[in-house]
């Protein structure tokens, strides 16, 4: 008997941020949630944003930033932060292996790119 559920759920959308087209993909996997968000049509910056398990206070956990590939700045860990945080929280704190790739990171911009990755929910 086939299965009707997919082993890798994922789910996209489109949408105009501040006159920008933005791409979002949402992937789950077993171990962490995959997100791609850009306005250039590639993966761009991948940053890993993980809950710190040294955190006393468990209803707030803390969490760490750490660019895989791309440029390492103070901008991409703010936002990745800013982005990714929230999914985490609301999958249990998994962790989010995100692929950013920004013309727009006003704050303006980061609250509507949320909006649109809560769009596209797969946790």
């Amino acid at each position: 008997m086939p299965s009707t559920v997919p082993i890798i759920r994922s789910r996209q959308a489109e949408k105009e941020v501040n006159g920008i087209p933005t791409q979002v993909v949402c992937t789950e996997f077993s171990n962490y949630i995959f997100i791609v968000l850009t306005q250039y049509g590639k993966i761009g910056t991948l940053i890993s944003v993980t809950p710190d398990t040294k955190s006393n206070d468990i209803t707030t956990p803390m969490f760490s930033t750490k660019v895989l590939l791309g440029k390492d700045e103070p901008l991409t860990h703010v936002c990745a932060k800013n982005l990714a945080t929230f999914v985490s929280q609301e999958a249990s704190n998994r962790p989010i292996l995100l692929g950013l790739s920004l013309k727009d990171s006003s704050k303006d911009a980061i609250t509507e790119m949320k909006s649109l990755i809560k769009s596209c929910q797969v946790w």
